[in-house]
């Protein structure tokens, strides 16, 4: 998992509650477990116009003029704002690869599904819980403004308007460190690698009788 930094990105507003995570990778897209390639494939009913499947030449699809992310001028984002609830649904891993994927590094919105909360951390994902009068806020500032971009510091936990206003936000102190040292599950068991050889080598010296070959 890639270390989080600091970085400036622009908003873009996905304004509706309730965003399933069926809605933001389609079931049939979950055949693959690469955790790649997914980006395309992000908000699939909401972005094209025919259906779509796993495969498929995306370049090559009739494109939503009407949905947010393929407006000129929220490409490249890499904030999503988004109303409550976002996330709920199925607890399919698919959803945060695929907001990753496609460039997000961060989504802000009133509250977030439990499961689709903690799959979005364990993959590098920034999640933050803001409260509903800040969310509207800032729907109305990237609306109203093009290249509408906030400074996201995990470090000191904060978001820094384009007119200077400081948006402070919280994030659980061990969510927050595996996300700025890069650590998802795996990463956090090998910190302890040299404990485990050594733990193994005095099993295998304690116990060598579990491991003779049974031919």
């Amino acid at each position: 998992m890639k270390q989080f930094t600091r970085f400036e990105g622009v908003v873009a507003p996905l304004d509706r509650a309730n965003v399933d995570t069926d809605l933001i990778i389609p079931k049939q897209f979950l055949k693959s477990i690469k955790r790649t390639g997914f980006g395309v494939n992000l908000f699939d009913e909401l972005r094209y116009l025919d259906e779509g499947y796993p495969g498929q030449d995306c370049s090559k699809r009739p494109l939503n003029p009407d949905f947010v992310l393929n407006q000129p001028r929220y490409q490249n984002a890499e904030v999503l704002l988004a109303r409550r609830n976002f996330g709920c649904g199925s607890s399919r891993e698919h959803a945060p690869w695929a907001l990753e994927d496609f460039g997000f590094r961060a989504v802000i919105a009133p509250s977030f599904a439990d499961i689709f909360y903690n799959n979005a951390f364990k993959n590098g994902l920034l999640l933050i819980e803001l409260d509903e009068d800040t969310v509207e806020r800032l729907f109305k500032a990237v609306e109203a403004t093009e290249g509408y971009a906030l400074d996201v510091d995990l470090e000191n936990q904060q978001m820094i308007t384009p007119e200077g206003e400081r948006i402070a936000f919280t994030v659980d102190a061990f969510r927050k460190q595996c996300l700025l040292e890069g650590l998802d599950d795996i990463g956090i068991t090998l910190k302890d690698e040299d404990a485990i050889r050594e733990f193994e080598a005095d099993h295998r010296a304690r116990r060598p009788w579990l491991f003779r070959d049974s031919a």
